[in-house]
């Protein structure tokens, strides 16, 4: 089928199980901007699709320009290219996802490019050994940090200030210096520093010392006269550097601190604008990737090109991090003129947009297609759901699942899997995140996400293997995603 103005023709190939539903989601398509076919391959379960398979079982490709195959599908497509002479590509995961699928391919946009440098101090480095501040430092800069600020605490001597940043310089990196008394800014400054934390009005002869450029403050909290003369002060020797009108905790002066921030910008066009945001993410008891979404978008909207992080808190273990993938969204965002939405999920970790791809009266419908043993598992709004050929169970609580679930007492590998799968469907259910049979729950940028190669085979799991204890132990079937795509 196709709409009648068409540029390309499309085979999407597919198992027996998954064929009726990916003609209906490509029927709701319609009417789209390319023609396609579908091909069942042979086997029952999509996701099971190797490239050697597609090899041996595909004999034509009907007049395709290119061919989709199951997202999960396994083989080098490069291979499948180069003897059908077409296009191979792995679709979605989900076939519910081929309309977003088909609407985002052609504007996914470049988050390798960004406009926000990221301070990340260290806060405690004169309790730190030269070694602890470089690994600490290297520690950063993976998580997405720019500049290492080195943090110096009140009435604390740091005698290894100085060799702390000459070995940071050495090892490549960018530094601040950030502290509140003047000796330790000059210290910093001569020993390398590239950037001083902070400079008002009373201490910019420090600039005249100095390489280093220096980030302003007012002589007095909120005081954005002192400020502007501090600025026009540096202008006039034709000095570099960055203003920073402080934001304040939340009922701290918070909303007043946004202010300011907003009126340096509206004064000084051109200036260069650092935020510290640990005030806000370290001393507001929430998760830290809604705040730094929501500080990022701001900076973003101020053309801020800074910010000083830091990851004190517990709860703020993953600010940079977060930092990171914000500033990326919330550039890519201004450039296209759009809502800071549907650019990239990295900054979604507790709930998805779309945890639900199918509804329950789709896997009632499923399961009774089901003519093995193998169980499958998927989530609704109406609960966790697993089936296979003796029926389909529906729980909120995993535990309510067990009596009604055929578990051999010799197959603890099973028994293993399963409660692992139930257990990840049943936070997921919890969270409204979206849960895929086999594969881990997505937290976006918080956690790293293993790095499949579809280009290889998956490796058995532990379930599949038997106990070295007992050789007769009968091993797990069911490792395999036996979702029914």
């Amino acid at each position: 089928m196709a709409s009648e103005q068409t540029t390309e023709h499309i085979l999407f190939i597919t198992g027996k199980l998954a064929e009726k539903r990916l003609q209906q989601v490509l029927e709701e398509m319609q009417p789209t901007e390319f023609s396609y076919s579908i091909h069942q391959l042979g086997l029952k379960v999509a996701a099971l699709m190797t490239g050697e398979m597609i090899q041996r079982r595909l004999h034509e490709t009907f007049g395709a320009d290119r061919v989709i195959l199951p997202g999960r599908c396994r083989g080098d497509l490069d291979v499948l290219t180069t003897k059908f002479g077409i296009p191979f590509e792995r679709g979605p995961d989900e076939l519910k996802d081929l309309p977003a699928y088909f609407g985002k391919i052609a504007k996914r946009p470049d988050l390798s490019v960004y406009d926000l440098n990221i301070f990340a101090e260290i806060t405690d480095a004169p309790h730190m050994s030269i070694d602890a501040i470089l690994a600490q430092a290297n520690y950063y800069t993976e998580e997405g940090a720019n500049v290492i600020d080195i943090g110096c605490l009140p009435d604390t001597p740091f005698p290894h200030l100085e060799e702390s940043i000459q070995a940071l310089k050495a090892a490549g990196y960018q530094v601040s210096i950030d502290s509140l008394t003047e000796d330790d800014l000059l210290r910093g400054g001569k020993a390398g520093a590239d950037f001083l934390l902070s400079l008002s009005e009373s201490s910019l002869w420090i600039a005249d010392q100095v390489a280093a450029q220096p980030v302003l403050i007012a002589q007095t909290h909120g005081d954005l006269a002192s400020l502007s003369r501090a600025m026009q002060s540096l202008d006039k020797k034709g000095h570099s550097y960055y203003v920073d009108p402080i934001l304040d905790p939340i009922h701290f002066g918070f909303t007043e601190s946004i202010q300011r921030y907003y009126q340096v910008r509206q004064q000084h066009p051109q200036a260069k604008i650092l935020m510290g945001v640990g005030n806000i993410t370290e001393l507001t008891h929430a998760d830290t990737v809604g705040i730094n979404a929501v500080l990022l978008g701001i900076c973003s909207e101020l053309e801020i090109t800074a910010i000083l992080a830091t990851q004190v808190s517990r709860h703020a273990c993953t600010a940079i991090r977060e930092a990171d993938r914000a500033r990326r969204i919330m550039y890519a965002a201004r450039k296209m003129q759009s809502l800071p939405k549907h650019i990239d999920d990295g900054l979604m970790s507790l709930h998805d947009t779309s945890p639900y791809p199918y509804r329950y009266d789709e896997i009632v419908e499923l399961a009774a297609e089901i003519r093995d043993p193998s169980y499958r598992i998927q989530t609704s709004e109406q609960g966790i759901h697993i089936y296979n050929r003796d029926g389909l169970e529906t729980a909120d609580d995993p535990f309510d699942l067990f009596p009604k679930l055929d578990l051999k007492k010799e197959d603890n590998g099973h028994a293993f899997y399963l409660g692992v799968q139930l257990g990840r469907a049943q936070l997921a259910q919890q969270l409204k995140k979206r849960f895929v049979q086999d594969e881990v729950l997505d937290w976006g940028c918080l956690v790293d996400r293993e790095q499949v190669d579809f280009n290889q085979q998956k490796a058995a799991g532990s379930t599949m293997k038997k106990s070295k204890t007992d050789s007769t132990n009968t091993t797990n079937k069911n490792t395999g995603n036996q979702s029914a795509k």
